[in-house]
Order: structure tokens, then sequence, then C-alpha cells
């Protein structure tokens, strides 16, 4: 089973669903709004966003007839989290990297 935070890569791996989750950070906005950003059919952004949303990627609030998007902290966090255990060794490896570099220039 997928955790949370490679349900969020994955989410983010479409370039339409990256474009939309890119478009949201300044302020929430609609699905028309997002589609005419995007270039897309209200539809697809609707399928994209269900997708984002099931991520913890996006959240919703209703507006009058509307529903407004913004990007949801938790998912970020969710991927930050899944990165952030690769660190300790791609740290390693990289102070290995640097010493077999100045061992080989000297």
């Amino acid at each position: 089973m997928a955790t949370n935070g490679v349900r969020a890569l994955t989410a983010l791996a479409d370039p339409t669903r990256r474009a939309i989750f890119e478009a949201l950070p300044q302020a929430a906005r609609s699905v028309g709004d997002l589609a005419r950003e995007v270039g897309v059919s209200s539809s697809a952004v609707s399928q994209h966003l269900r997708v984002l949303r099931e991520a913890r990627l996006v959240m919703m609030r209703p507006e009058g007839n509307r529903r407004l998007y913004s990007l949801d902290p938790r998912g970020l966090a969710d991927a930050r989290d899944y990165l952030e255990q690769f660190w300790p060794s791609a740290i390693a490896a990289y102070s290995a990297a640097l010493r077999t570099a100045a061992t080989e220039t000297t």
C-alpha cells in the first residue's frame, strides 16, 4: 500500500495535474478559472482535482454555487516526510563523493 507521500508524488507526476497544482498557491480558484489557465476542459480539470484531493494536495470549499480549490498543506507535508527519509543516505553519498574528488585531485 502506497504511503500518502508516494500518493502525492504520483499525483504530481502528471503534467496537467502539476500545472493545476502550481496555479493554486496565490489564491483559491474555481474549476473554470483553472481550466482557462491550464488550457483543458472543466471536466478534465474536475477529474484531475479529484486525484489531487485524494492525494491531499488540494482542498475544496464551497462558496455560493461555486467550489473553490486551494492547496492542502497536509499533502505537501506527506511528500516532504517521505522524501526526508532519504536525506541521510544522500548526504552520506555526497560527502563520500567529495572525499573521493578531493583525493583524486591531490
